[in-house]
């Protein structure tokens, strides 16, 4: 029961991850479900619906087509959509309805291929797995669908990977370009935020590719493997009000909680203090010092509170829902993953 939640919501599952990787990219997405895992990503995991346009869609499975697996009813309401938007590409989100009766995703992609004309992309998401999950799937599949070895390197240009909502708490790509420039200068692209599939497909343009969550480290190893594109690893768009008040901390004992990568990068801006972070998402073994731990479950992150004695933890404030016995210092990291809340809701 380590998944049990007792005091905490559900955090973003993959199939979310995975949207809001497709969000802006300009295809067809299709989530296959009877209308609550859209509802969900509509509803509470895609905070872009406010300021920008996608065409996301729910299949709309009813029961009979869910038990006897109407495959054909699916790429036939996905050709009808395409008839009526100018789509670059096509792509169907999976959810535990297609993962309980097996459906054949590989198949489905096949299908909609030859019905629309259009490349298409199914991602064997199940809802089972967190954000991180459909956003890696998601990331992997564009680029090896998509990039074209025609482009030559453009010296200075940075991409960006792992740039969404999700994982920074950003609508848009400013913030992450303005903390990037000073080092890697003004030729930044965000892969899926402020930009579309025309900069995936010119991703060998990229002298470098700059990774700021761990859901976008296969894309960048793929596109280090195969076409020698050299990336680094670091953190970005840490809430201004959690970062000034970890500077002041000195000789505490701090817990910090957040993806890896925005917990390691905030690690480095507390000086004086014994530091340990967690993560309930991806966590790289090379990315990883001796005293982090993946959090598992609600009971995991009790216990190691419990048992941690820390003075501070810098976390999203919704995690005091389950550690209301913590007496020390809460400063507040928000993660929109977790709570819902981007970083200027506080």
């Amino acid at each position: 029961m380590k998944k049990l939640l007792k005091h905490l919501s559900p955090l973003a599952p993959d199939d979310s991850g995975a949207c809001s990787v497709l969000y802006e990219m300009g295809g067809v997405t299709v989530i296959c479900d009877a209308g609550g895992c859209a509802g969900n990503v509509c509803g509470f995991d895609e905070p872009r619906w406010f300021t920008k346009r996608s065409a996301l869609f729910s299949a709309g499975l009813r029961d009979m087509d869910a038990i006897l697996g109407r495959d054909e009813l699916l790429v036939k309401k996905l050709s009808m959509v395409c008839e009526q938007i100018d789509a670059r590409f096509t792509a169907v989100v999976g959810t535990p309805v297609p993962a309980v009766i097996a459906t054949d995703m590989r198949a489905i992609e096949r299908m909609a291929e030859k019905r629309t004309g259009l490349a298409c992309i199914a991602l064997n998401t199940d809802g089972t797995n967190l954000y991180d999950y459909g956003e890696e799937m998601a990331y992997k599949r564009l680029f090896e669908e998509f990039v074209s070895d025609e482009y030559n390197t453009v010296k200075g240009r940075v991409g960006v990977l792992g740039a969404t909502p999700l994982n920074t708490g950003e609508l848009t790509a400013d913030r992450i370009k303005e903390e990037l420039s000073p080092e890697y200068g003004s030729d930044i692209i965000c892969f899926g935020l402020d930009s579309g599939i025309d900069d995936v497909i010119r991703a060998c343009e990229c002298e470098r590719i700059v990774v700021i969550a761990p859901s976008g480290l296969a894309a960048a190893r793929y596109l280090n493997k195969k076409y020698n594109i050299p990336y680094d690893v670091r953190g970005c768009c840490i809430d201004k009000k959690a970062l000034e008040a970890a500077k002041t901390l000195d000789g505490k004992k701090v817990l910090v909680i957040h993806q890896q990568f925005t917990v390691n990068a905030l690690r480095e801006q507390i000086s004086g203090c014994e530091v340990t972070c967690g993560s309930w998402f991806k966590t790289v073994a090379a990315y990883k010092k001796e005293n982090d731990v993946h959090i598992k479950g609600e009971d995991e992150l009790v216990e190691l509170v419990d048992n941690g004695s820390f003075d501070v933890i810098i976390a999203d404030s919704f995690f005091r829902r389950a550690l209301s016995t913590f007496e020390g210092q809460w400063i507040d990291l928000p993660h929109f993953a977790v709570s819902g809340r981007l970083n200027k809701d506080i």
